[in-house]
């Protein structure tokens, strides 16, 4: 409703009329990708940024935003950098922040830890401490819903950037997306440590015996949150609004949050992290509506758009959403939420949204065999290496 407010705003004052096209998610990158291929190209389109926009860039499809940023410097500084960049293929801008920030990050039960006299873990020593505590007391330490691979794959984002720093996936992303596929990237010394890492926290019980066989749509590893039958949970920041509309009693007072914990000997920066750093509006090359088109992405720049995101319950990237978010429903939340965006020095996009698709089903099916025990930390990355 925030965007088609922004259409109908638009449109009072335009010679060029814009028109809100809405896809069900399901079907619509594959609606997306049959369009960009055809004449009735959309003249403005929704995404996830970087990767997920790597193949109508390699094919000249995307109209490149970085000079109309550089020429107005009011709309290039209107949005956090660390966001803004994650809209960049290369050293170029073809996508503009419109919606609202999802970082993932480390929820807990407060009353849980207050019980146990244990406060959120910094680091990883704390983090392991913190999993005996909970194991010795008969509670999960973490809720993990492995059966489905995404919710397993933010460990792994976080873990490889503490390690080697957003540079290692980088090298990934970028081997991914050639024509002929280049996995050396999985080769780096970080990924094996990472999965050691994995495999130490199954071995420890981390996740508890049953993880694999949790769903993550059915609600289950939130419900075990809110029920104090597990600890913490890595999960986007989504999971506030889902605690809010299932247990809205324990959203208020009992859930927390942290960011995630640092490793020994880690090249990443503490302040990174991981998740959606925004949804984009990128531009079609074959537009005929130009000038039209860039005054519309602009209005994601805009206070009153901001603004509009924050009554809707989102986190906006803008540079000015700090002053405005006393308006949001959870003020508290949204300004931790807004304060690990706008300090990161870093924001790695999902990797299942940053590498195409022959890439993402077998590292799925990867992940869920290392932390199923089904294959080794080596054997883990031997796979990944071996991905045409």
């Amino acid at each position: 409703k925030v965007q088609q407010a922004t259409v109908d705003d638009f449109n009072k004052t335009s010679d060029v009329k814009a028109k809100l096209t809405a896809v069900p998610g399901e079907g619509y990158q594959n609606k997306v990708r049959t369009s960009m291929g055809s004449e009735n190209a959309p003249d403005v389109f929704f995404n996830w940024g970087g990767g997920s926009v790597q193949e109508y860039v390699d094919k000249g499809l995307l109209l490149d935003l970085t000079p109309y940023l550089n020429k107005d410097s009011e709309f290039k500084n209107a949005f956090l950098p660390s966001v803004l960049d994650a809209g960049k293929v290369g050293d170029k801008y073809y996508g503009v922040p419109m919606r609202g920030t999802q970082p993932v990050m480390l929820f807990y039960n407060k009353k849980l830890f207050d019980d146990a006299k244990v406060k959120p873990p910094t680091n990883w020593n704390d983090l392991l401490k913190a999993v005996d505590t909970f194991k010795k007391k008969h509670i999960t330490p973490f809720a993990l819903a492995g059966r489905d691979a995404w919710t397993e794959l933010m460990w792994l984002e976080y873990l490889l950037d503490r390690n080697g720093g957003p540079e290692v996936f980088a090298k990934i992303q970028n081997g991914a997306w050639q024509s002929k596929v280049d996995s050396s990237g999985w080769g780096d010394p970080a990924v094996l440590k990472t999965a050691q890492q994995v495999k130490e926290l199954v071995d420890a019980g981390a996740f508890g015996t049953k993880f694999s066989s949790v769903s993550y749509n059915e609600g289950a590893a939130s419900t075990l949150l809110a029920q104090g039958k597990a600890a913490m949970h890595l999960m986007g920041s989504w999971e506030y609004a889902n605690q809010l509309a299932n247990a809205p009693d324990f959203a208020k007072t009992g859930l927390g949050y942290a960011p995630f914990p640092t490793v020994p000997n880690g090249k990443g920066n503490a302040a990174d992290i991981v998740g959606n750093p925004n949804n984009f509006w990128s531009v079609s090359a074959k537009t005929k509506n130009k000038d039209a088109v860039i005054e519309f992405i602009k209005m994601a720049g805009e206070e009153s758009y901001a603004k509009s995101l924050i009554a809707n319950g989102d986190v906006p990237t803008t540079t000015n959403a700090k002053s405005l978010l006393s308006k949001h429903s959870n003020p508290a939340y949204a300004n931790f939420q807004y304060g690990l965006v706008e300090s990161a020095p870093a924001f790695t996009t999902s990797w299942d949204q940053a590498l195409p698709q022959k890439v993402v089903t077998p590292m799925l099916t990867e992940i869920q065999k290392l932390f199923n025990g089904q294959s080794s930390p080596q054997q883990f990355v031997d796979k990944l290496k071996a991905l045409k």
